[in-house]
Order: structure tokens, then sequence, then C-alpha cells
């Protein structure tokens, strides 16, 4: 009986070029890879770095390096007494701000979702305030409220409101409270597009088919709005409040153009009163950014916990 001859083994050549191949494989992803990670690299890591760094230093509004500073630019900070107003100023400003849009933004998808004469035209205008410049328009409202000239006060005047039952002009931007809510305003009109497009897009990502097996099982359409409407939109209404918290949390022009944070510190958020630093020591400027930073990951986080991100993406 003749005996079965082994496998042959590969020699030492041929082992060391099929190790040179699937070396070569393995980094051919990098190819592609490389340019992203090089981007990541220098627009955000650098960045965090330097801004880290710079925290920890005394440096001039020249740009002057004059020495460590230690942790004094943070204790500057926190001691400022116009940080816990301006602290909740910012929560208030996100929350108001992301709250209406979303809510507004939500009757826009399920309004441009059904079919009416002029869908298509009424879905293009809504693009109209996501195309223009955020400081454009807020330029163009501060100039539509400025007093005595303003496209608003003379409307007004010419109907009799202003004139007839006020003894002066109204500054409306020099009111804090007149001034944040037009700066509320403004902000929700340039966030609605993003929004509803978001929001319609999930609406219309939802299959007809189990509207239809739900009419077939005899349920009515509120029963279907809550059961399968609701639950199915869910992962696009977090995506587009996420987004919202971060836009609208490091929301910079349109709080600076209209009233610079004023008067005094009176309608400043976290993000102009970082800008605002920088006048006196960079460093303090560096301080804040990494506090707002930590602000909008906490702000984030406590959000998908309350919304329950994990779950709704694991069933």
């Amino acid at each position: 009986m003749s005996a079965i001859p082994s496998p042959r083994q590969p020699g030492p050549l041929a082992r060391a070029g099929l190790f040179r191949r699937v070396r070569r494989a393995s980094l051919r992803p990098l190819l592609w890879l490389g340019p992203a990670i090089a981007l990541i690299a220098v627009v955000v890591i650098w960045p965090i770095v330097a801004m880290i760094q710079t925290s920890f230093r005394h440096i001039t509004p020249l740009g002057i390096d004059i020495g460590s500073a230690g942790g004094s630019n943070f204790s500057a900070i926190f001691g400022n007494p116009n940080l816990p107003g301006i602290l909740v100023r910012t929560v208030v400003w996100v929350a108001t701000v992301v709250a209406i849009t979303m809510v507004i933004s939500f009757g826009l998808a399920q309004l441009y979702n059904q079919r009416f004469p002029g869908r298509r035209v009424t879905r293009w205008a809504i693009i109209a305030p996501w195309a223009a410049s955020v400081m454009m328009t807020a330029l163009i409202f501060r100039w539509m409220l400025k007093t005595d000239s303003g496209v608003i006060y003379l409307f007004l005047h010419e109907i009799g409101l202003i004139g007839s039952f006020t003894a002066s002009s109204p500054d409306w931007l020099g009111n804090p409270d007149i001034a944040m809510a037009c700066m509320i305003f403004v902000a929700v009109f340039v966030s609605l597009p993003f929004t509803t497009y978001v929001l319609l897009a999930g609406l219309q990502s939802i299959p007809g088919e189990l509207y239809e097996a739900a009419r077939v099982d005899g349920a009515s359409h509120w029963f279907a709005y809550r059961h399968i409407t609701l639950p199915l939109l869910r992962p696009a209404f977090a995506v587009a409040t996420v987004i919202n918290l971060m836009n609208v949390f490091n929301s910079f022009p349109i709080i600076w153009e209209m009233t610079r944070g004023g008067p005094g510190y009176e309608t400043s958020t976290s993000t102009v009163f970082m800008y605002d630093l920088k006048g006196t020591f960079v460093g303090q400027a560096a301080a804040m950014s990494i506090v707002n930073f930590a602000l909008v990951v906490v702000i984030i986080v406590v959000f998908l916990r309350v919304n329950g991100w994990n779950r709704a993406e694991g069933s």
C-alpha cells in the first residue's frame, strides 16, 4: 500500500511573498482613510490640543505669551460675577430656540408630507432662510428693528401703533427682554429649514405598507399615528434635536450682530462671553471655550439619556 503524500509546504520565499501581499492588502484601506484621518487631526484634534495648552498660559490680546498661568484663567472665569447669569441665559436660549424650532418644524414636515397644490414651490421657499448667510439675516433683522427708520418701526408708525400711544421711539434691541425675544425669533427662523427637511425625510422613510396593514386591521388614524409614525420618526427627531442643540449653543452671529451681547452682558450667552474675553487675555477665552465644550457635551449626553437613544437604536 503506497503512502499518502503530505501536502507540500511553501518555501521561505513563497511565505515571504504571501506575507507581503497580506500586508499590502491590510494597508490598502489607509489610502482612502488617510486623507480623512489627516483632516480630522489638523482641523479637530490639533486645535483642541492648542486650546487646552492656551488655557493654561498668560497670552495678551496681541498674542504675546508672557508665561504660565496655572489655573488662574479658570479661577478668573468662575469668579466673574456675570457668569451665573450668562449660564442661565444660555440654557434658556438653547432650550427655547430648540423647543420652538422642533415644534414648528414638526408641523411643517407633516404639512409638506401631504399632497396639495404648490407643494413643490413651498418646499423650495423654505430653503431660503437656510441658503442665506446667518450674519446677513441677523443684520437685516437688526436694520428692520432700528429705531425711527426700521421697516418694523415705520410699519407700526403708519398704522398708528407707534406715535399715538407712545411718547418716544421704542428701542427694541436696547431692552434686554425684547432683544432676547427678537433674537430667539431670528434663531428659530434660520433653524427651520434644516430641521423641517430632516423630519420630512424621516416621515417619507416610513413604509406605506405599515399604514395599509393598520387600516386592514381596523386601526384608526390616531392609533396608526401614535404606534407607527411617532415611534419610527423618533431617530430623525433625535438627530435633528442634537444638531440643533449644538448649533444653537454655539450660535454667535445672531447675537453678536444684533446686540453685541449688550446692554452689558444682558443678552450674552457663553459663546459671546468667550469672544469678549479675548479682549483681556486670550488664555481666559481659551479656558471659557473648554467650559463651553464641556457644557454642550453634558447637554447632549443628558438629552440622549432622557431620550433613550440606545434603546431606540436597539429596538
